[in-house]
C-alpha cells in the first residue's frame, strides 16, 4: 500500500469543506490500508498570493514523519503548488475572485486597485496554468461546474469526481415540520433567498432552521426581523457533528442555493440522510446532484419560486420522501473507495 501526503491550503483559523474533503480522504485512504497523511499548506488571502503560492512551493512534501511520500493529492489553490513527481490534483477551486468572480470583484475596486489586481490576475492566471498543467500529473475536477471553469478560463481538460458525503452516521429519523439549511453565512451562499421566499404567500407557514456562521450573520439576523420571521426561522449558529446530524435526520428537506457552487457537500449529507434537496438553475454543484422532481426541487433564484417549492415539499410529506429516498440511493453509488480508486495512482 501507498504512503500518500493529502495537501490542502487553508487560512488561519478557517473550517470550510476543502478540510472537510482533505479528512474524509485520509480516513477513506487508511481504511483502505494506505498510510495517508494531512498536509494543510498556507494560505494568506487576498492581496497575499503570491506569498502563498510561494510558501506552498517550498513546502517540502517528499516525507512525512521520516517516511518517503509516495503520492500527493492537492485539492484546492495553491496546494496543487507543493512539488512531487507522483501529484494528483483534486480541483475544488481557484481563487474565484480572479476567474468566474472577477467582475463582481473587480467593481468594487478603485481605479488604482483595479489596475494592481489586474496585474496579478494575469500572474495568478499564468501560474495557474503552468502549475496544472506542468507541476501535477493529472486534474481531476470535483464538479463539473470546477470542469467548466477549467476549460473556459484556463485550456485545462479535466474529468469530474464528485467527492462522496463525509464519512458520518447518516440516519433519517423523521420528516419533521421545518426545512433546513446549512451553509457559510457569506453572500454567495444567497441564505437571504430563503427568507425572503419564507415571506411569501406560498410559503408563510412553513418553518426553517438554519446552520453555519459567518460575515453575513447579523446581516441575516436582521433581515429575519425586518421580515417578521423570528417565530418561523431558527439560527442555530455553529454546531458540531452530532447536532448536525440529528438536524439533517429530523428535517423535511434541505434548502441549498448558492450561486455557482463549486460542489457543496450540502447535497450529498442531505441525500446520506434521505432527505431532498431544493436547490436553484444557477447554483451550479447542486444542480449537478439534484435531479429535478426525482431527488430534490430545481426552481429558479427568486423568493416566489423558491417559496413555491417549499410549500410543495412540506405540504406533501410522500413527495419529502421520495425525493429522499432516490437521494439517499445516490449517496449509496458514490464511495471512497471508488474515488480513492481514481486518484491514487502509484
Amino acid at each position: 500500500m501507498a504512503v500518500l501526503a493529502i495537501v490542502t491550503s487553508s487560512p488561519p483559523d478557517t473550517e470550510g469543506g476543502h478540510l472537510v474533503i482533505a479528512r474524509s480522504l485520509v480516513a477513506a485512504a487508511r481504511a483502505c490500508g494506505h498510510d495517508a497523511r494531512l498536509v494543510v499548506t498556507p494560505d494568506h488571502g487576498i492581496g497575499r498570493q503570491i506569498s502563498s503560492y510561494l510558501a506552498n512551493w517550498y513546502t517540502d512534501v517528499s516525507g512525512q514523519a521520516g517516511v518517503r511520500v509516495d503520492q500527493v493529492i492537492s485539492l484546492r489553490t495553491p496546494s496543487y503548488a507543493v512539488r512531487h513527481p507522483a501529484h494528483v490534483c483534486w480541483l475544488n477551486h481557484t481563487i474565484r475572485e480572479y476567474y468566474d468572480l472577477w467582475p463582481r470583484y473587480r467593481s468594487v475596486l478603485s481605479r488604482r486597485a483595479r489596475v494592481r489586481e489586474s496585474v496579478r490576475r494575469a500572474c495568478i492566471h499564468a501560474a495557474d496554468r503552468w502549475l496544472l498543467t506542468r507541476n501535477v500529473a493529472r486534474v481531476v475536477a470535483q464538479s463539473r461546474t470546477i470542469q467548466r471553469r477549467l476549460a473556459e478560463e484556463l485550456k485545462i481538460q479535466a474529468d469530474v469526481l464528485w467527492p462522496p458525503p463525509p464519512p458520518r452516521a447518516y440516519r433519517c429519523d423523521a420528516y419533521g415540520d421545518f426545512v433546513l439549511a446549512v451553509s457559510r453565512l457569506t453572500p454567495l451562499k444567497r441564505v437571504d433567498l430563503l427568507l425572503h421566499a419564507l415571506v411569501e404567500p406560498a410559503a408563510r407557514h412553513v418553518r426553517a432552521r438554519i446552520v453555519g456562521e459567518g460575515v453575513d450573520a447579523q446581516a441575516l439576523h436582521q433581515l429575519s426581523r425586518r421580515l417578521g420571521l423570528t417565530d418561523r426561522v431558527t439560527f442555530l449558529g455553529r454546531v458540531d457533528e452530532d447536532a448536525l446530524l440529528v438536524q439533517l435526520a429530523e428535517c423535511r428537506a434541505v434548502c441549498f442555493t448558492p450561486f455557482d457552487e463549486d460542489y457543496g457537500f450540502v447535497t450529498a449529507e442531505a441525500f446520506a440522510s434521505r432527505k431532498g434537496v431544493i436547490t436553484c438553475r444557477d447554483s451550479g454543484g447542486p444542480t449537478e446532484l439534484v435531479r429535478d422532481g426525482s431527488t430534490g426541487l430545481v426552481c429558479e433564484p427568486t423568493p416566489s419560486a423558491i417559496a413555491a417549492a417549499l410549500a410543495r415539499v412540506s405540504d406533501d410529506r410522500s413527495l419529502a420522501e421520495r425525493l429522499g429516498t432516490a437521494g439517499a440511493a445516490q449517496a449509496a453509488s458514490m464511495t471512497w473507495p471508488a474515488a480513492l480508486d481514481r486518484l491514487v495512482t502509484v
